[in-house]
């Protein structure tokens, strides 16, 4: 099938089986699984992942053809989007064919959800500072701590863990990855509102949770490694959109806000030319890195360049749709209240602004890195999180 014969099944798929928006709340999660069921079975889900491990084996241009049809509806596949975008890629770069084996197919077909649990309340631009302890037990590893802003986290089956396992060497070199069961005893999930009084994030604490051996993704103590490819992955797919929904459902989005505003003024124009220039540039600029990721040449901390866009990109259209439609965009019944409320997190999740610029300052442009302190300070001698 070439790409025009696959841009079009697509589109009759999608026109055939998107859901409507008039459903209740309350079975968001059980829709949301029975459309990935129907989405991996119909050759939707996994596009780019191996046939072995229950993907398409396709290529990033049916992956682009798809989510081109795909922005004109509305998916109900937010809650899998750590999985896709994050725990998955990671698995499937970092674990063994037995976690590739267990993990990806059921999370391409919606039947498990994940999150990711990497921050904590003393440990979140510097995650490496984190506390969270992994003991090992014979074949098991004992958990204890707590991570913080974890999204979906309510809804999980499975998250990726990451936890200090030495105390004894500098911060980054005593981490070690693993998959852990959400439904397991000792595991307390808390969700946290944010300022629009909804909870797609929580807290979660770890009381003597055991993991097996097998869970451990990557050699022990080499977890920040694992890490950063999970990183990686997360800020390729902020700035992409994995979860497909693309802007349909952004009322700040251009298409939308040109509806709410008056037009025939100069200056509204020029500010809406300005919003379309940086969306097409963010666009662009996503398209190269995937099209260099098929070839073999993995972005890398350009990642970071993609992920400081979009939440530039984010502030921008809050504040332009703020400056524009009036106080009313901020009441709770308006349209546009929840992405003001909602943008800045935008410059804090996956990585700050100012950490983005940093990264991509040394490892992009070659700048001289920031004076570090701590390089090769054990962590047990660092006073660091709430032990500062």
């Amino acid at each position: 099938m070439n790409l025009v014969e696959y841009r079009r099944a697509a589109r009759a798929w999608l026109q055939e089986n998107a859901p409507s928006d008039d459903h209740p709340e309350t079975d968001a999660i059980a829709r949301a699984k029975d459309f990935m069921a129907r989405l991996h079975d119909a050759g939707y889900s996994g596009i780019t992942w191996p046939r072995r491990w229950g993907g398409q084996g396709l290529t990033e241009a049916e992956e682009r053809a798809f989510a081109a049809e795909a922005r004109d509806h509305s998916l109900p596949t937010y809650v899998f989007s750590i999985g896709l975008g994050m725990t998955g890629p990671t698995i499937l770069d970092r674990g063994t064919d037995a976690q590739r084996e267990r993990f990806l197919r059921p999370l391409l077909r919606g039947e498990e959800i994940w999150c990711q649990l990497f921050s904590e309340p003393g440990a979140g631009s510097d995650v490496a500072a984190l506390q969270t302890r992994a003991v090992r037990d014979g074949d098991h590893w004992v958990v204890n701590g707590q991570k913080v802003w974890t999204s979906v986290a309510h809804h999980a089956d499975w998250g990726l863990l990451l936890a200090r396992t030495d105390v004894e060497v500098p911060k980054h070199k005593g981490l070690t990855m693993f998959v852990v069961d959400m439904h397991h005893p000792g595991v307390t999930v808390r969700p946290l509102k944010d300022m629009s009084g909804r909870a797609n994030f929580n807290e979660v604490f770890f009381d003597d949770v055991t993991i097996p051996d097998e869970h451990r993704v990557g050699e022990v103590n080499d977890g920040w490694s694992v890490a950063v490819t999970t990183l990686l992955h997360e800020r390729l797919s902020i700035s992409s959109g994995v979860g497909m929904g693309g802007q349909k459902d952004n009322p700040a989005a251009l298409e939308a806000l040109r509806t709410m505003v008056d037009t025939s003024d100069p200056y509204v124009r020029d500010q809406l030319v300005e919003l379309h220039i940086r969306s097409r540039a963010l666009a662009l600029f996503n398209q190269r890195l995937a099209q260099e990721t098929e070839a073999g040449v993995f972005p890398g901390a350009r990642g970071s360049a993609a992920k400081l866009l979009l939440a530039e990109l984010t502030l921008f259209q809050a504040d332009l749709a703020t400056q524009l439609v009036g106080p009313e965009a901020v009441l709770a019944d308006h349209p546009l209240s929840r992405v003001i409320a909602t943008a800045p997190g935008m410059a804090l999740g996956g990585g700050t602004n100012e950490i983005m610029r940093n990264i991509v300052g040394d490892r992009v442009l070659g700048l001289p890195p920031e004076p570090r302190m701590d390089k090769n300070v054990p962590f047990k001698d660092l006073k660091v999180g709430t032990q500062a």
